[in-house]
């Protein structure tokens, strides 16, 4: 029993010394950027050493990816488990989601952190960790909702990931590619809310099913 105690006790511990180093090297990353930061800077805040930072993390490149992805699942996990429940009105669901997303992913540090990956991929494995852990993982969880309202009858039947990668197209090509190239320094959520809409008619003139489209005419009615 006591060699039981001992052991939670330590995994809370060290489950409290991992979260302190995402907390401090999310704050140097965003200070210095990946190329800037220093595996030396992260130890120095949180009053130890390279040796223990790498006890918890192989390389500056997967602790990148672990800061980007905590961030990533603070926000999404209340969005995914919203999504799950059960859902009357699709679009208005659709849209809330577009808008939450949207409004994380065009933050400044999602966009810095998303150019320093695309630097970061021809020299290194970052990009494919960071797809792996993020968009990937995103992606799978936005196909199972879709092939829910599938089978459903609200939207046509189709490959659930392949619908649900064109979804994310079109809620990034009005807001993640100007911020990218620097086209748009900010976007308001008024101008994020403005492009979700656009995505959503889109993309239900692609997939929604006759039944969607009359229960979305007698919800504006009403």
């Amino acid at each position: 029993m006591s060699s039981e105690k001992g052991m939670s006790a330590m995994r809370v511990k060290t489950e409290a010394k991992r979260d302190a180093i995402l907390d401090a090297a999310s704050h140097v990353f965003l200070e210095a950027g990946f190329e800037g930061a220093s595996m030396t800077e992260i130890a120095t805040r949180i009053g130890g050493s390279k040796g223990t930072l790498y006890g918890y993390f192989s390389s500056k490149e997967e602790l990148f990816v672990a800061v980007m992805h905590e961030a990533a699942r603070k926000q999404f996990e209340p969005v995914f488990a919203a999504m799950n429940q059960e859902v009357d009105n699709l679009p208005k669901a659709l849209q809330t989601f577009g808008e939450k997303s949207l409004e994380f992913l065009c933050s400044d540090r999602s966009i810095q952190a998303r150019r320093a990956v695309i630097a970061e991929s021809g020299r290194t494995d970052i990009g494919k960790r960071f797809y792996e852990m993020g968009p990937k993982f995103g992606m799978q969880k936005i196909a199972e909702f879709l092939g829910n309202q599938m089978d459903l009858g609200r939207l046509r039947k189709s490959d659930p990931l392949l619908a649900a990668m064109q979804l994310m197209a079109l809620f990034e090509c009005e807001t993640i590619m100007p911020l990218m190239f620097g086209v748009e320094k900010t976007l308001s959520k008024a101008r994020i809310r403005l492009a979700v809409r656009h995505a959503l008619n889109t993309f239900f003139a692609a997939h929604a099913t006759e039944a969607l489209m009359i229960a979305s005419r007698r919800n504006v009615e009403s």
